[in-house]
């Protein structure tokens, strides 16, 4: 092995640096870990064990153990098991912990039982960038994604699923049944290899069916009428793909530096009622009075907007075009012009569509307007196939209208949006692998989505002002 670069000999004795110190420099990002958890009030925050028991065996320090997930998570380390034997060999990790080793099992049970506290430690870095000034200010993005359970797919059941399920079954059972009774004619023993299998698959299959029939049960009593038994908070969804079993995770992403300002985890598949939640927890995490947020199409509903309106914040969500009209090729609503004053509309024909009567349909109010000249008109073969062409109108379509002309002054908003959300999900998705969430129940998932949140936080303001300038201002 000559001419090339050679390693000492394993039995070399070395003089190694006395100290753990020697072998973190100062720009380590494990010294930004290190001191915020020591300038967190983790009495505050909720974590257990925060102040000690006066007797039993004494536990570990929860800073300890939050450092060592922070410092996890900033790694893609992830799992308890592989923690614990970073704590053993990573010399980062002995330097962090001064050299304590807890097992997997405390180290996962620190995550089962602190979730809410692991929650308020993300809101806490989120406020640190607010008093960094690393927001832009008065403009988020909100979007959500589908990350997947622990929870397979075979083992979440809905009304379609277990019905179909039980129609195999029994239709293999009866398959199975015919067989027996074709070898009875034939005057097969019953030792005969092949009778004595029938039978064992026919018993195989009852006993599924009981286990089905239970699970029906549950299913009948389930809320939603769904039931996942790895993870019972685990929710079948669709995706642009086959579907996947698992939670809608919510983000705002500031648009200045694409940090997540707020976050939630949700079991609801459709992100329709999700927009004012979010939106009201991201602008109070960013200490800011006026907001102005923009989703996409998939947040746009009538009571979700107005209550963003009621709260002053402004919203950019296009509209669905869902309408039936557009589709067979007639004249959309929007071809309809609105006089506030005369309450009443103007078709493309110049007749006038007044007010006839109101309605409550699922909590909204709605009025109804139509003209009595609709079966003269020489338009209406490309306006409705009824006699008259109605028009429904929300008693608070202005709010509506509004944002939909603010849009239109503003079609760049909806390219801001894409570059700005999408990738932290992709980002995320990335360091959690293939199989996404550890843990199971919606408490324990959104503990493990904060800690990656506080990760991917970390290292942008890593990134954007450098580590020494982030150490300095946690020790300010």
């Amino acid at each position: 092995m000559k001419r090339f670069i050679q390693g000492e000999h394993r039995g070399q004795s070395n003089l190694l640096p006395e100290s753990l110190d020697d072998y973190v420099n100062d720009t380590n990002p494990v010294r930004v870990v290190d001191v915020f958890v020591d300038e967190l009030d983790l009495v505050k925050l909720g974590f257990e064990s925060a102040i000690p028991a006066d007797t039993g065996r004494p536990a570990y320090h929860p800073s300890i153990l939050l450092k060592i997930y922070i410092y996890g998570y900033l790694n893609r380390i992830q799992s308890s098991r592989r923690l614990e034997r970073e704590a053993q060999r990573n010399v980062e990790l002995m330097w962090l912990t001064g050299r304590l080793m807890p097992d997997f099992k405390t180290i996962a049970n620190f995550r089962k039982d602190n979730g809410k506290a692991i929650r308020g430690v993300c809101r806490q870095f989120v406020v640190l960038c607010q008093q960094l000034g690393l927001f832009a200010g008065s403009l988020i993005a909100i979007d959500g994604s589908k990350f997947k359970a622990v929870n397979n797919r075979d083992r979440n059941f809905t009304s379609a699923k277990l019905k179909r399920r039980m129609e195999e079954i029994e239709a293999s059972i009866n398959r199975y049944l015919t067989a027996l009774d074709a070898a009875d004619q034939q005057d097969r023993p019953a030792s005969d290899a092949n009778v004595v299998h029938l039978e064992e698959r026919i018993a195989k299959l009852k006993a599924q069916m009981k286990e089905l029939q239970l699970i029906e049960t549950q299913l009948n009593e389930s809320p939603d009428k769904q039931v996942s038994l790895t993870d019972p908070d685990a929710r079948s969804m669709m995706t642009r793909g086959t579907g996947i079993v698992g939670y809608n995770v919510q983000t705002a992403v500031d648009t200045k530096h694409h940090l997540i300002v707020a976050h939630e985890v949700t079991n609801v598949g459709s992100d329709r009622d999700q927009l004012s939640p979010i939106a009201k927890q991201a602008r109070e995490a960013m200490g800011t009075e006026k907001l102005s947020v923009v989703a996409d199409r998939g947040y746009f509903k009538s009571g979700e907007i107005l209550a963003c309106h009621d709260a002053g914040i402004v919203t950019y969500v296009p509209k669905p075009m869902t309408s039936a009209a557009k589709a067979d090729g007639r004249l959309n609503n929007d071809a309809f012009i609105y006089d506030a004053a005369a309450n009443a509309y103007t078709c493309p024909a110049g007749e006038t569509l007044i007010w006839r009567f109101s309605s409550v349909e699922n909590g909204m109010k709605l009025h109804r307007y139509w003209s009595s000249n609709c079966q003269s008109c020489a338009l209406k073969s490309q306006c409705t196939p009824s006699k008259q062409r109605r028009i429904r109108r929300w008693e608070h379509e202005a709010v509506l209208e509004e944002m939909q002309h603010r849009l239109s002054r503003a079609p760049e908003m909806m390219k801001v949006r894409k570059r700005t959300v999408e990738h932290p999900f992709g980002t995320l998705k990335q360091w959690m692998g293939a199989s996404h969430f550890l843990t199971r129940k919606l408490n324990g998932v959104s503990a493990e989505m904060s800690l990656n949140v506080l990760a991917y936080n970390l290292k942008r303001v890593m990134k954007i002002i450098g580590t020494v300038s982030l150490l300095e201002a946690l020790t300010a």
